[in-house]
C-alpha cells in the first residue's frame, strides 16, 4: 500500500482513468525507490508509522513522509512514467533524476564511512 495517494499521483502526471493501475505500480516503485535511497521507511501518519514499529517492520530510524520526500517520489514517479524503458545518455544508463535525490539527502542515513 502507498504511502501517497493515487489521486495525487494521477493529479501529477495528469495520467487518464485508464492509466491508474499503471500509475500505482509506478507510485510503489517510486516509494521504494526513495526508501532504498534513504535507507529508511516513511509512513503517511502517526498511526501508521506506530503500526509498524508495533509490527515489528518499521526498519531503522523511521519517519513521517515531508513535503520534500512526497516531491521527491513525485518526481521519480513521473520519470517512471515518461520512461517506460531504460533511459540511456551518451555516457550510459541515465539514473534517477538529480532533483529527487537533492530533495532526499538531507534525510538519508547510514551512509558510512
Amino acid at each position: 500500500m502507498s504511502v501517497i495517494n493515487i489521486d495525487v499521483g494521477m493529479q501529477h502526471l495528469r495520467a487518464e482513468a485508464e492509466d491508474q493501475s499503471l500509475v500505482q505500480r509506478y507510485l510503489d516503485a517510486a516509494e521504494d525507490s526513495a526508501m532504498q535511497y534513504l535507507q529508511r521507511r516513511f509512513y503517511v501518519d502517526n498511526a501508521a508509522l506506530e503500526q509498524a514499529v508495533l509490527n515489528d517492520k518499521a526498519g531503522r530510524d523511521p519517519m513521517l513522509i515531508t513535503p520534500s520526500i512526497l516531491a521527491a517520489c513525485l518526481l521519480i514517479l513521473g520519470h517512471f512514467y515518461d520512461n517506460r524503458i531504460d533511459v540511456f545518455s551518451d555516457s550510459g544508463r541515465t539514473d534517477l533524476p538529480t532533483g529527487s535525490r537533492s530533495l532526499l539527502a538531507p534525510f538519508r542515513v547510514a551512509l558510512g564511512v
